[in-house]
């Protein structure tokens, strides 16, 4: 936000282009997003393996959507999460 508001006048588009990038570079690469490492949690596949970069990217795209936050099943898992088979977990 803080990056938005200097740069870019807190336009709200650039405020979700910020979140997307950072979403897809962290969570694609690391598993963790900021707030995600913060809080000791990490995105994995089903079977506890690493998320590749692909994968990230597509549930970044997935969750900006932000219709598919809605929709959660048992595990609450939300969509995009059931879409790429990822859970996120605490380590």
């Amino acid at each position: 936000m803080l990056i938005s508001m200097f740069f870019f006048k807190s336009d709200p588009a650039a405020n979700l282009v910020i979140f997307a990038a950072t979403q897809m570079l962290f969570v694609g690469v690391t598993g963790h997003s900021i707030g995600h490492r913060i809080f000791g949690m990490q995105v994995q596949g089903l079977d506890g393996s690493a998320v590749r970069p692909l994968t990230g990217i597509i549930r970044t795209a997935l969750l900006c959507l932000v219709i598919p936050v809605f929709f959660s099943d048992s595990d609450q898992r939300g969509f995009h999460d059931r879409i790429r088979k990822t859970i996120l977990v605490r380590i």
